[in-house]
């Protein structure tokens, strides 16, 4: 099935491992077979991976845009994936948990970003709730 991606101009993404910028009109492109494929808000960069599920989309990231060279990315990633699930309660959280792991066991990274992406929100609301309760004196020092 053709991948359809609508760009906006001078928006970047990655196809196997290429950086392509658009120009500067809107462009659509269709891909015809299978390729690895992110867009420019979709890319992590490993600075940017200071959560403990950004700690776990990352390793997966790689590994989708790299499929060959990804034994340390997949050790990275169970590491992270193992401490994440060893300090979340949440039932639903840690389905979801297991279907990323379920998901990069089958080599099915784009699905797995996708659900790592829930696992980011999921920690950014707990970190905004937790935030929220503590006085404002505190939080600006």
């Amino acid at each position: 099935m053709p991948l359809k991606l609508s760009l906006k101009p001078g928006e970047r993404f990655v196809l196997n491992g290429a950086v392509i910028q658009n120009g500067e009109r809107r462009a659509n492109l269709v891909l015809q077979n299978r390729a690895s494929v992110l867009r420019e808000k979709d890319i992590m960069q490993e600075a940017e991976a200071n959560t403990p599920a950004k700690r776990i989309y990352f390793p997966v990231m790689m590994m989708y845009l790299d499929s060959e060279g990804n034994e340390d990315m997949y050790n990275e990633f169970v590491l992270k994936m193992t401490e994440f699930m060893g300090a979340i309660k949440n039932p639903d959280m840690l389905a979801e948990c297991v279907a990323v792991s379920r998901d990069v066991m089958a080599g099915n990274y784009y699905r797995a970003l996708n659900t790592c992406r829930r696992l980011i929100e999921y920690e950014q609301e707990r970190l905004t709730h937790v935030t929220e309760r503590i006085p404002k004196s505190i939080r600006t020092g």
